[in-house]
């Protein structure tokens, strides 16, 4: 009788999974909104569910978590593009025990840690199926209640490559576990979930647990902190919405009555927190090319006295400082590309256009009056500098 009982429960529910999908009109209340106003109108929609017993979940667990072989969907053990190292069989490797070994058997794994937001058993949250999965008991435990995080330097490897760790990214450099590639959008739109639906408890739940705080940020909105929202977003972009996100949705619908949004509609990930995040913009693809220094950047600093000049001729060439003659009274010199005026005060000029490879002598005059009235003084030590361009 067990087995024709426990036969008729997955016939039942895999019959009401077909037939719960997402219903018409589910989100039109979220329409035309975006930023916090579109993520309080989906926690509206989402919020008041079904709540399931803790015990409830082993056999919701039969229809939201079942490959197609009938075995379990474990995140923390599975290789969808190779062959896992183990599976389980529901039922039958159910925890009773914490093993010491990977593969022994699986349990109820709060992929948003029951410390993060301290509540008993009767707290809608504890039991909500959008967070909490079936997977390998001994990987559970050694995931603990670190946040997730992208680790380089693992100091342990899961048999299916999950890492735990030193986090690689800005921002936070404790340890951390992270997923297989496979299954880090899964689990940055189930953390999007939870930030909707339970975006008011949320606030305060960064008092209770020290991981719990590295990655919320104490508000409603956005709820994480900018280092651990760029990683999901980046997740979420990296890894889109898999058919088994979809079966595994509609499947939660069936038993607890409402949805997960951002897989629904995987574009209000972007429309609720794009503002909340840094604008990124994308890398230019190219550098410039030819990259040399043609132009010299000539300073001084004016000159003092009883009289003081009106500005400067700077005089250049390549053959030698005495190619380089001297300006003739009463003579206006117009800028060119030997000459340059400067007025008294701006003391620095810049000297463009000149030819790569090739040492430049320069003599800086100073001169007062305009015309057949200008001056030069050319007695003394004139000022010169020599410098030469890049090739």
């Amino acid at each position: 009788m067990k087995i024709r009982s426990t036969l008729a429960i997955l016939f039942w529910l895999s019959a009401i999974s077909s037939i719960f999908a997402q219903p018409a009109g589910y989100y039109d209340n979220a329409a035309g909104l975006s930023g916090s106003e579109l993520k309080t109108a989906l926690h509206r929609i989402i919020r008041n569910h079904h709540v399931i017993s803790y015990t409830g979940l082993w056999t919701a667990f039969y229809t939201t978590d079942d490959k197609s072989s009938g075995k379990v969907w474990d995140v923390y053990s599975d290789i969808p593009d190779g062959t896992p190292p183990y599976e389980f069989d529901f039922g039958t490797n159910q925890c009773s025990t914490t093993p010491g070994f990977e593969g022994s058997c699986y349990n109820r794994e709060h992929t948003f840690p029951q410390s993060y937001f301290g509540s008993s058993s009767s707290d809608t949250v504890y039991s909500d199926l959008f967070h909490l999965y079936p997977t390998d008991s001994y990987v559970n435990t050694r995931r603990s209640n670190y946040p997730f995080g992208e680790v380089t330097n693992p100091t342990w490897t899961s048999q299916n490559g999950s890492k735990l760790g030193p986090c690689a990214i800005e921002g936070y450099t404790g340890t951390a576990f992270e997923p297989l590639d496979s299954f880090k959008g899964d689990i940055a739109r189930n953390y999007f979930y939870l930030a909707t639906r339970y975006e008011h408890e949320m606030e305060g739940w960064t008092l209770l647990n020290n991981y719990g705080d590295i990655i919320m940020d104490s508000t409603s909105f956005p709820c994480y902190e900018e280092w651990f929202l760029n990683m999901l977003v980046e997740w979420h972009n990296a890894d889109p919405v898999s058919q088994k996100e979809i079966d595994r949705n509609n499947a939660v619908y069936s038993l607890q009555g409402n949805r997960n949004p951002f897989i629904d509609h995987p574009e209000y990930v972007e429309i609720v927190w794009a503002g909340a995040l840094p604008v990124v913009l994308p890398e230019p693809t190219n550098y410039p090319a030819s990259f040399s220094a043609h132009n010299i950047h000539l300073i001084w600093v004016d000159a003092s006295g009883a009289i003081l000049p009106e500005g400067y001729l700077i005089r250049s060439g390549t053959a030698g400082f005495a190619s380089i003659p001297n300006p003739v009274d009463g003579t206006e010199y117009p800028d060119s590309s030997t000459d340059k005026n400067v007025a008294y005060g701006v003391q620095n000029a810049w000297i463009t256009n000149l030819n790569a490879n090739t040492t430049y002598y320069f003599k800086l005059f100073s001169f007062n009056g305009s015309g057949a009235a200008r001056v030069y003084k050319t007695d003394g030590s004139v000022p010169q500098l020599m410098q030469a361009t890049t090739p």
